[in-house]
């Protein structure tokens, strides 16, 4: 039955065929002739007429649909990356049902519980930042339950797929010191306030020059946004000795790190050298085209969701899980400047 109101029995009626051959038609099956098919489907778009994929669920136990939980809404690249997976997903015939955790496990959780009580045939999650406790992913996978992380970090048991963020934040700071930058800083949370990756890379890029992590080179935007990178670029160069160069963890945050640098009549890379997070598509035109880490989002889409629906797609015991890191390419341009 459809669930506009138009039946099987009343495309059966406008065609002359019997309800068991509109319904193969319908479902594409070889046994009906394709001229017969394209007629029947004709006068169901005109009838206006659904499939019902509860009724389908009930005897396939899909419901072709996927559970996507975003740890924070307001991070551009996730919502960039949410749009990615979602469209990617309709072409393979899912729709894809949203939730947040804004960062939290509590919210997390009862994402997950939410999910589970609508049927979903699988979910992607990006696990809350600042919780290292996994317990809950554990138990669902143990639960046999299709799930892919898309993060990167210790091995749980949990299938994930995501960028080597440490990596990504190891090639940016090089960059400046193969340049010959030695006060560098960032605008990044720290690993406390869990941004662990991130920070990671950078402190490990000082110290494969002999350079020592500086707490006062270090600060944590109020935010994803330009204004949150503005106030915490106006705090950064208020130390007593200035930084020469800056990895700011995305490139939003950096639209205001370069606004700072334009009103306070710093160059850059002249004064001050910048390298953002993510590769966004706005970055290169920005008046400093800004050098960015790339997150490769079509690459993240396509082997997470390749990785869930063959998990789906296991009968019995699911496969063994797998981490699955993608290596960020460094984009250079304008904003990070030449030797010193």
């Amino acid at each position: 039955m459809g669930n506009s109101g138009a039946r099987l029995a009343d495309i059966a009626a406008r065609t002359g065929y019997s309800k068991n051959t509109v319904s193969l038609a319908l479902r594409d099956s070889p046994r009906i002739p394709e001229a017969t098919r394209d007629l029947i489907r004709t006068a169901a778009r005109e009838l206006n007429y659904l499939p019902n994929h509860v009724a389908k669920s009930l005897t396939s136990r899909e419901t072709k649909t996927i559970g996507l939980v975003l740890a924070d809404i307001t991070n551009p690249i996730l919502t960039e990356t949410s749009r990615m997976i979602e469209k990617e997903l309709a072409k393979l015939g899912y729709g894809t049902l949203f939730a947040t955790s804004n960062n939290t496990r509590r919210e997390e959780v009862a994402a997950i519980e939410m999910f589970r009580s609508r049927q979903v045939d699988g979910m992607l999650i990006y696990p809350a930042r600042g919780d290292r406790n996994f317990e809950h992913l554990i138990k669902l996978r143990r639960a046999n339950f299709p799930v892919v992380l898309l993060t990167c970090g210790e091995d749980i048991g949990v299938d994930m797929v995501g960028v080597d963020e440490k990596v990504g934040v190891y090639k940016a700071v090089r960059h400046f010191i193969d340049l010959g930058h030695r006060r560098i800083g960032t605008l990044d949370s720290n690993a406390s306030e869990g941004n662990h990756e991130k920070f990671d890379g950078y402190v490990q890029a000082l110290a494969s020059a002999g350079i020592g992590f500086d707490p006062e080179l270090q600060v944590s935007p109020a935010g994803y946004g330009p204004a949150a990178g503005y106030w915490a670029m106006d705090t950064l160069m208020a130390a007593a000795n200035r930084p020469s160069a800056v990895f700011v963890a995305n490139d939003y945050i950096a639209v205001g790190a370069v606004r700072w640098c334009q009103k306070h009549g710093l160059r850059i890379p002249d004064d001050v050298a910048l390298i953002g997070f993510d590769n966004l598509e706005m970055s290169e035109f920005l008046s400093a085209p800004l050098s960015s880490v790339s997150y490769e989002i079509d690459i993240l889409t396509r082997l997470a969701i390749e990785r869930l629906l063959k998990l789906i797609a296991a009968s019995g015991k699911l496969p063994s899980p797998r981490v699955t890191m993608i290596e960020p390419e460094l984009a250079i341009r304008d904003s990070s400047g030449s030797a010193l």
